[in-house]
């Protein structure tokens, strides 16, 4: 089941991995994501980690706690998933082309 797979190699790749998974992590504060609540009343922006960087709410929901409240969960839900999304989509690339049962 495991004839011709070098250790040595599989370490090198891995080392490989890693490194590719801290530029991709580093990389990652430099991408922004939006997205947009109640037809553009929210606007919430974060980074590739997730972190938020900028939030506007409109002024017209300032009187309407209820509705900030909800578009304001709407927005938070929508941007952890983008983030995830892109989280996958960077692994997935880390990853690319590195199969270590492959033969050599």
């Amino acid at each position: 089941m495991f004839e011709g797979l070098n250790l040595g190699d599989m370490s090198k790749m891995l080392e490989q991995v890693q490194e590719k998974a801290r530029e991709v992590q580093e990389q990652a504060k430099n991408v922004e994501m939006t997205t947009r609540a109640g037809g553009g009343l929210i606007e919430l922006t974060a980074n590739g980690t997730g972190e938020v960087i900028d939030l506007q709410i409109d002024d017209s929901l300032l009187e309407d706690k209820e509705s900030l409240q909800i578009l304001l969960i709407s927005a938070v839900n929508e941007i952890n998933k983008m983030v995830e999304d892109n989280k996958k989509s960077q692994a997935l690339g880390v990853m690319g082309g590195m199969n270590p049962f492959a033969a050599s």
